[in-house]
């Protein structure tokens, strides 16, 4: 009987090592949906940029994260500032329906993007 009590044990441990998970399969960013239209992503990204308080530096000319030249690109870069920075606050990944969750990291070559647990 001792013997089966172990077994039990270990294969509950086992079952448990198996279910946990690792932070980085909690991770999450926001970035732009690609069905939102440019003027829709461009009224959003001067918003987080602005208003917002997002840090669009590393969007700027010459910083890492300015290639793809793109609204798309630069808005997922700032709506994902935007929502790490604030998200403890309350802040959501809405931005007017213009962003979406993903749990795929955007980074790119030198642009990385911040996820905050």
């Amino acid at each position: 009987m001792p013997s089966a009590l172990l077994w039990t044990l270990l294969s509950l441990c086992l079952v448990c090592l198996v279910l946990q998970k690792t932070d980085a399969q909690f991770r999450e960013w926001c970035i732009a949906d690609e069905q939102t239209p440019e003027e829709e992503l461009q009224k959003a990204l001067d918003w987080a940029c602005g208003k917002g308080g997002a840090d669009c530096s590393k969007i700027q000319k010459n910083q890492p994260c300015y290639y793809p030249n793109t609204i798309k690109d630069h808005a997922s870069y700032a709506f994902n500032n935007y929502y790490q920075k604030f998200k403890n606050k309350g802040a959501t990944c809405y931005f007017n329906s213009a962003a979406i969750i993903t749990a795929l990291d955007p980074s790119h070559n030198s642009c990385k993007f911040e996820s905050v647990h």
